[in-house]
């Protein structure tokens, strides 16, 4: 019996080969598409999940409070972890991390290489899971100069040696590190990420500063005991920087925040969880993913309907010999969950081909698993859903023909299918045209920000860090890069231009008020840097050599009662005075208590963008102090060709500092890496549009040629009457192209409420403009014209006497 059903239905799958074949590859598109969106999002949702530990581990996130809001930052103070531990009892373990990635220069015999890690206590083996295939945890930093490094670390220093363990390799050409482990690579979707470990005790020495409760610096890990609350731990967390600091005026809060939102719910607004971040994605490309599936099984309900009256004899027989309705309606669903498994295997190919390709849009290294369980359920699952959502409007309908009206030969009445037909080809192409809508704004949004007035020039601009003895050689390094013709300046500073750096809320002048605590960013820079960054100056002059600080060997001024000259913004000297703030001295803590240093305004700057690309930045004041920089920057000549600049810059940079490889950043390129999941949606967009787009058309296709061939005889009278073939075409085409424009009126409204409440996400955001529904709508138009318009062309130059020969 299941033997004959199941030939009934590949019988009936081959008539219909056309119908079949787009049935199957519209299913195939939709699926192939969904499950790598589907691939993504549980690579996210995923994220940290190796670690055993997960749900006890937290990092300490800290409120600090200013006028008009509240920042939220990762940074602690240096001796937070150690106390923490010590002074509440829930908090089992604590580790202290530097911050940011530090990349140094390793020598492995005669061979330099750069790696980028952490200084770390060894508390964070125990703590996160980091599986050691080399040496273990306990001796992992045993001694000071220790090195940990992952797998592909390993084979980067040492190529295919088995065993590294006791290898010795060349710190920034300065000191010896011993090899003490080897850890199996982190997966890519893990929030800690490094080439290398070295022990804490480096860092903490060689940085005085970090030693105290004023200076937030470090990444502070904390491990709770398992069945401990975390309300209760951020009670005792909420005032205990102010009463370790000892300072009643001290106005920020720490809290606990778990590594299960790290990821996907890492977005505060004024000190708040917002419960945004990367999880919008998330939601954003599964319903997107759902409605792809939505739209390929809209094609098969099309299809299926539309040659109902083709189907109807076979119906009308089946039910004279006995088939009841319910085995009829079985037959229909066989054959929609056999189309489905047909599309679910293409998909499986189609997903195989796309992956590379999906892989370097996402920048991630995603695979099918299909030796996962999950994902041949997950498979599985699509795949009945897609049948039973596909067949079942075609076998309710199909199944209720009437066998007497069907074998007498009267028409049937087909109104109320074809109304829904008609009313799925409308959501179809409303899908589309929406997705076609948010493509385009996100497009503009996107190019809206990058084409902003930054405030600063980033092209032909190159960042370096100060290596070896590039400090100590600038003025030399200066001149002979502009004796090569290819640089018009350099100049030095502490931090990176485009994204945030170390700030402060206790510079006062006169006149502010005493309760008032604003967040102010400080750079220190060497004179060059206002002119070669392309900083404007509204007011006031640039720096000069005599404005720079001498520096003594406590990190302060050698003559700490000096008045120091200073450059500041133009929003910190509207929050001055309400007039020139030019020769106004402004105080900020020293080094010892009850010390300040006074420091004149003798420049403003106007405002430029940096971190938040899409909002306002903060006040920004400017030291001239070279000699505790950082970072060299070069300023090309426009004229300059790129390659031969890049080699000059080489040729002095090895004659200088030969113990360095050469290595550079173009600020541009930074600035672009800022918009990475802005351009990632932007990109998705347009992929999963045209994909919509191919899907819809697969079926716009089926349901003109059945119109043509439903036609044949009435298009050959009206040839054989005198009617033209762009006549008879403008027919066939004018319902469905009737049908696309009532998908505009439906689609223009809700694509502007969906895409109104995604700028509102933005403080810098583009306005809606009209025209962007008009060029949606006369895409979609010219897109569904240009699919009707094959079979309506191929029916009109038809010859009529083939299609009249029986009459």
């Amino acid at each position: 019996m299941l033997h004959i059903f199941f030939k009934t239905i590949f019988r009936n799958l081959r008539k219909n080969k056309t119908y079949s074949f787009l049935n199957i590859f519209g299913l195939a598109t939709g699926i192939a598409c969904a499950g790598l969106i589907f691939l993504w999002v549980e690579d996210e949702v995923n994220y940290d999940s190796f670690n055993a530990k997960k749900d006890e581990l937290y990092i300490i996130r800290v409120n600090q409070l200013y006028d008009t809001y509240a920042a939220t930052f990762s940074s602690t103070p240096g001796v937070m972890g150690p106390a923490l531990q010590e002074d509440i009892p829930e908090i089992v373990n604590a580790c202290r991390v530097t911050e940011d990635q530090t990349s140094l220069l390793f020598t492995i015999g005669d061979k330099p290489v750069y790696a980028s890690g952490k200084y770390a206590e060894s508390s964070l083996f125990s703590m996160f899971t980091l599986p050691f295939v080399q040496g273990n945890a306990k001796r992992a930093f045993s001694q000071l100069h220790s090195l940990v490094i992952t797998e592909k670390t390993a084979k980067k220093f040492f190529g295919n040696e088995n065993n590294v363990l006791g290898k010795t390799v060349r710190v920034d050409n300065k000191q010896n590190y011993v090899v003490t482990g080897v850890l199996k690579d982190l997966p890519e979707n893990s929030s800690l990420k490094f080439e290398w470990l070295s022990p804490f005790d480096i860092f903490y020495q060689q940085s005085p500063w970090a030693q105290t409760w004023g200076n937030f610096c470090l990444n502070t890990y904390v491990e709770l005991r398992p069945g401990s609350n975390p309300t209760s731990v951020n009670k005792k967390l909420y005032d205990y920087i102010r009463q370790k600091q000892q300072s009643e005026q001290s106005v920020v809060h720490a809290f606990l925040f778990s590594m299960n939102d790290w990821h996907l719910y890492d977005q505060f607004d004024n000190g708040n969880l917002t419960g945004g971040g990367q999880i919008q994605y998330v939601r954003l490309f599964t319903i997107i993913a759902w409605i792809i599936l939505f739209v390929a099984c809209i094609n098969f309900m099309n299809l299926a309907t539309a040659r109902s009256e083709k189907r109807a004899r076979e119906i009308g027989v089946r039910k004279v010999l006995g088939s009841g309705r319910k085995r009829l309606i079985g037959q229909f669903m066989g054959e929609a969950l056999c189309m489905a498994a047909f599309a679910a295997a293409v998909s499986v190919i189609l997903m195989s081909l796309a992956l590379p390709a999906f892989n370097a849009l996402v920048q991630k290294d995603l695979s099918l698993g299909l030796h996962h369980p999950v994902h041949i359920g997950a498979l599985l699952f699509v795949t009945l859903i897609c049948g039973l959502l596909a067949g079942s409007y075609p076998s309710l309908y199909l199944s209720s023909f009437n066998p007497v009206f069907v074998l007498k030969g009267i028409k049937l009445k087909t109104g109320s299918a074809a109304f829904i037909r008609k009313g799925l080809v409308v959501a179809q192409f409303t899908v589309s045209i929406v997705l076609i809508i948010g493509t385009i704004i996100i497009y503009r949004q996107i190019q809206h920000v990058k084409t902003r007035n930054l405030g600063f020039n980033k092209d032909n601009l190159l960042q370096m860090r100060l290596q070896g003895d590039m400090l100590k050689n600038f003025s030399a390094i200066k001149y002979d890069l502009i004796a090569t013709g290819a640089i018009e300046n350099a100049a030095l500073a502490d931090h990176e231009t485009i994204y945030d750096g170390n700030n402060t809320g206790n510079i006062t002048w006169p006149g502010k008020d005493p309760n008032s605590n604003i967040l102010i960013s400080q750079r220190l820079v060497s004179p060059e840097f206002i002119s070669v960054t392309g900083m404007h100056i509204n007011e006031g002059r640039d720096f000069r050599s005599t404005d720079v600080v001498e520096m003594g060997n406590d990190f302060g001024p050698k003559y700490p009662d000096r008045l120091f000259n200073i450059i500041i913004t133009e929003s910190l000297a509207k929050l001055i005075t309400r007039g020139s703030a030019l020769g106004i001295v402004l105080q900020v803590p020293g080094q010892r208590e009850n010390q300040h240093y006074n420091l004149k305004v003798t420049g403003v700057v106007a405002d430029y963008v940096y971190g938040n690309m899409y909002g306002k930045s903060d006040p920004v004041i400017f030291y001239c102090i070279p000699q505790v920089t950082s970072l060299l920057y070069l300023r090309t000549k426009v004229q300059a060709n790129t390659e031969q600049a890049l080699a000059k810059i080489e040729a002095v940079m090895k004659k200088h500092n030969p113990a360095y490889p050469f290595e550079y950043r173009f600020v541009d390129d930074q600035f672009n890496q800022m918009f990475i999941n802005e351009m990632l949606i932007s990109r998705l967009s347009q992929v999963f549009a045209a994909l919509t787009i191919i899907i819809s058309c697969l079926g716009l296709f089926g349901l003109a040629a059945y119109t043509a061939e439903r036609r044949t005889k009435e298009i050959g009278i009206r040839k054989v009457l005198g009617a033209s073939v762009s006549g008879i075409a403008g027919l066939l085409s004018k319902d469905f192209l009737q049908l696309v424009l009532l998908s505009c009126i439906v689609a223009f409204p809700f694509a502007w409420w969906i895409m109104t409440n995604w700028l509102q996400g933005y403080a810098y955001r583009i306005d809606i403009d009209w025209w962007i529904f008009l060029a949606a709508g006369a895409l979609a138009m010219l897109i569904a014209l240009f699919t009707i318009s094959f079979q309506a062309i191929k029916a009109a130059v038809a010859n009529p006497v083939k299609s009249l020969r029986t009459e």
